[in-house]
């Protein structure tokens, strides 16, 4: 039993201990709080400890308050922090000093400051802006084989005037650039901006910020500033040398990771498969870059496949485009498309000779359309009747001469004459 005293003896004074130096230090908040803008969407806080605060064996430490843009709490050890945040509509944050134990937590009065907005006119600044980058091979660079491009949309703002030009640029870790290669519209004022080669790495997980600020004679435009997640708006390729083969009902599919600084095993794969007899549209998913299903061999199909980084290598992020269809298969609908046809056009051809012959049998033709007699000419009798006779008198007079000619018969001629 006494040994049991002894500890619960010794526990309480240490409890005891660690409440006393709690209960009597006074903690005063940092000075010299300041908010410096350390580059484009990047701000740096700085303080300094209490002069004045009472030095004891205690590890102090300090709460981090941002109050705008966005709410945010952090705790830090250290008397300077580095905050990425949007600063178009201004930034204030607040700092102070705190002494955490198990059993409570000791906190100073805080300590603030705060960046203004940006002057300008209100509806001057871009509307909708918007950015995806994509990754191409560099055959030419072997420190980087790949390269990110980046490109950015906007519209002008509603209150903007005509003279009005605007500009981008773009900050990736410590680089910063502005865009050289713009898309106008009929005014001529930049609404998209186009970087072929850029800082940016596609594996890399910081904030890609960017800003577009504008001049004009007539009023001050307001800056806007934009932070986007990488995963966000990577443009994935499509998967490379897609092939699609038949072996009975047996369908085998295959295609190579996408242009892209992530590994073979970084990527997540769907393939669409789409009979093209009944309009069955079949979609899997899976990590592998291989495919096989059973099919109907009497149909034909159209292939294809896209991708995207799996979770397992970085934050879920958008689909590619699809690949190009693959077909493979035979299609039976066409031989019995085109017999039908030879077939229709066989029977309307037989069905037209037989009205023909009906027609012609029944003289139908004739009792449809019967023939338009032609007028009667004086002239033309005239001329009919004079060759009929002329003709007769020919005949009868060559008929007198072959009887006269022949021999043996002149007593019978004279008797008929």
């Amino acid at each position: 039993m006494a040994p049991v005293l002894l500890i619960l003896l010794g526990a309480t004074e240490i409890l005891q201990a660690d409440l006393l130096p709690d209960e009597k230090i006074s903690l005063l908040p940092p000075v010299n709080f300041t908010i410096k803008i350390t580059g484009l969407a990047q701000v740096l806080l700085h303080w300094e400890p209490n002069p004045d605060q009472e030095q004891r064996n205690v590890n102090l430490e300090y709460q981090v308050k941002i109050n705008a843009p966005k709410e945010d709490d952090y705790e830090t050890r250290i008397t300077e922090s580095k905050c990425v945040t949007i600063l178009h509509k201004g930034f204030s944050a607040s700092v102070r000093t705190i002494l955490r134990n198990d059993r409570s937590l000791l906190a100073s009065s805080w300590a603030s400051a705060e960046l203004h907005a940006p002057p300008g006119s209100p509806g001057t600044s871009v509307v909708n802006l918007t950015c995806t980058t994509n990754t191409t091979a560099d055959n030419y660079s072997h420190l980087r084989p790949y390269q990110v491009s980046l490109h950015c949309t906007w519209l002008v703002g509603t209150d903007a005037p005509e003279d009005m030009q605007y500009f981008l640029y773009y900050r990736y870790g410590s680089w910063t650039e502005e865009c050289q290669e713009y898309s106008k519209d009929s005014l001529g004022r930049n609404i998209a901006c186009w970087f072929p080669r850029t800082f940016i790495r596609s594996r890399g997980r910081d904030w890609l910020a960017v800003l577009v600020n504008g001049s004009s004679k007539h009023c001050a435009i307001k800056p806007f500033d934009q932070l986007f997640a990488l995963h966000a708006i990577d443009r994935i390729n499509p998967p490379l040398n897609v092939t699609a083969e038949i072996e009975g009902t047996r369908l085998s599919i295959q295609w190579e990771k996408p242009v892209s600084a992530f590994p073979i095993h970084c990527f997540d794969y769907e393939v669409k498969i789409h009979n093209a007899r009944n309009g069955y549209l079949q979609i899997e998913k899976m990590m592998t870059n291989a495919f096989i299903s059973i099919i109907d061999d009497l149909s034909k199909y159209d292939v294809q496949v896209r991708a995207a980084v799996s979770s397992m290598c970085r934050e879920a992020g958008l689909w590619s485009e699809w690949s190009q269809p693959i077909y493979v298969g035979k299609d039976e609908h066409k031989p019995l498309r085109e017999w039908f046809l030879i077939v229709l056009m066989a029977t309307i051809c037989f069905i037209l000779l037989i009205l023909l012959l009906i027609c012609r049998i029944c003289h139908l033709w004739i009792k449809l359309f019967p023939p338009i007699p032609a007028p009667k000419s004086s002239i033309k009798d005239l001329f009919v009747t004079a060759n009929y006779e002329k003709a007769g008198s020919v005949e009868t007079e060559i008929e007198v001469i072959s009887y006269i000619e022949k021999p043996g018969v002149e007593t019978l001629e004279d008797s008929v004459f």
